[in-house]
């Protein structure tokens, strides 16, 4: 039973990969991994902390497991900015449990923290380090899907943003072992790259040089067949590369899936947010690459109801989504988080910020909806990318567009041709016309 440690895991594409490498590091300290607690003498909680009930929710499953294990590892984005409650709810909660922290810039430290517990000590790893999370041992949640982190921070400092307090600056790594985590994965098996890192235009700019376009261009030499996607980006750090990005996006390796977050369509909104462009920047980019890529998939961010926004200020956000009508939107209600400058501002009405919510959620699934029903008809080349529910795999196109295939066989990892049946606002369903 001391043999098996539990893993769960919160969050963003980062966190996710981290839990790869944090199991990839347990396994070869010669333990097994489980997704049963039941099984596990030790549990292990990867965070998150983005918003404020995705914390609260850490919190109390950090609770319920403290109850459960006389040994605990709480790692990830909470420990940056909550270790001091986290221990109090271990305290009040099991005073047998021994707890070790684990930053989110000191995963590789995880041996040593299962090593004192072991022994039956608690220990901290809390110190803010430059960890660069490539070519450690992993175990890929998903075998076809490999993820790399370019940097870990960002140069940005946002307002209502509680992720800068825990990831800090930006922290670009060194492109050489990029290239050869990419590599790693390709060799094992993958066929669907992922970067990401919080801003990713912004890569290298913390030695002022802006080389995403070339890192990019290094990643499709690579003599393997994949499709390489790129995460988000903030549109102050698109605008500089714009053309350059573009180019890079004609690659035929290259899914044809934009993330720009937008967050408001007000200038007056985004100037309070502490965002550094315009909503015009916004659409030059949208504009431009839909010019030279048509069929490009768009994915933005909106925070609904940010204090201080006026009714002429939430009309301007409604307009910029009709104008460019992104594919994908992300959309949240503002929640006033610790730390940020945004928490001293006076919240409006929570009235007022649900009914912007519902507002831009319908407006985000009538343009999600038509759009998707013009792809009816059409044929794609698709990878299958993983299992789905019972009888189903999902398949993403060049267009990172998600596609719902029924098949009695296991297709994943699989180049198919695929005719697109029927469209929901979230997911095409396709049928399969070559095997």
């Amino acid at each position: 039973m001391s043999n098996t440690i539990y893993l769960e895991t919160y969050g963003c594409s980062a966190n996710q990969n981290n839990s790869e490498i944090l199991s990839g590091l347990i396994e070869r300290a010669g333990f097994i991994v489980t997704g049963n607690e039941k099984i596990a003498d030790i549990a292990v909680i990867n965070t998150c902390v983005v918003k404020g009930p995705t914390e609260q929710k850490m919190l109390s499953r950090i609770k319920e497991l403290a109850s459960k294990f006389n040994k605990l590892i709480v790692a990830g984005c909470i420990v940056d900015v909550e270790a001091q409650n986290v221990k109090e709810i271990i305290k009040t909660t099991n005073k047998n449990c021994k707890l070790a922290l684990l930053s989110v810039h000191q995963i590789t430290k995880i041996q040593d923290a299962i090593k004192s517990l072991i022994e039956g000590k608690s220990i901290e790893f809390t110190e803010k380090t430059n960890e660069t999370k490539l070519c450690l041992p992993k175990t890929n949640k998903n075998k076809i899907i490999g993820i790399t982190q370019i940097a870990s921070g960002c140069l940005g400092n946002c307002a209502y943003c509680y992720v800068k307090f825990v990831k800090g600056n930006l922290f670009s790594f060194p492109k050489e072992k990029i290239i050869k985590n990419i590599e790693s994965d390709l060799a094992s098996g993958c066929k669907e790259i992922w970067l990401t890192s919080q801003d990713n235009a912004s890569y290298g700019l913390d030695h002022d040089n802006q080389n995403i376009p070339e890192l990019l261009k290094d990643i499709f030499s690579l003599k393997h067949k994949f499709f390489l996607k790129l995460g988000m980006m903030n549109p102050n750090h698109v605008l500089p590369i714009l053309d350059e990005l573009i180019d890079c996006y004609k690659n035929d390796k290259m899914f044809k899936f934009l993330h720009i977050p937008i967050q408001s369509g007000s200038d007056n909104v985004l100037k309070s947010m502490n965002r550094k462009y315009k909503a015009k920047d916004f659409i030059k980019i949208i504009e431009k690459f839909r010019k030279k890529i048509p069929e490009i998939c768009i994915s933005t961010d909106i925070i609904c109801g940010f204090p201080g926004e006026t009714e002429k200020d939430w009309q301007e956000t409604i307009e910029i989504i009709k104008k460019t009508r992104p594919n994908i939107i992300n959309n949240s209600k503002f929640c006033s988080m610790p730390k940020t400058e945004a928490r001293k501002l006076k919240k409006l009405p929570s009235e007022v910020i649900k009914q912007r919510t519902t507002e831009m959620f319908k407006l985000h699934y009538k343009i999600a909806l038509e759009k998707n029903k013009r792809e009816i008809g059409k044929i794609y080349k698709v990878l299958i990318d993983e299992k789905s529910f019972q009888g189903t795999f999902t398949a993403r196109n060049i267009n990172y567009r998600p596609i719902i295939i029924f098949s009695k066989e296991n297709l994943v990892g699989k180049f198919l041709e695929v005719k697109i049946e029927k469209a929901t606002p979230t997911y095409l369903i396709g049928k399969l016309i070559k095997n």
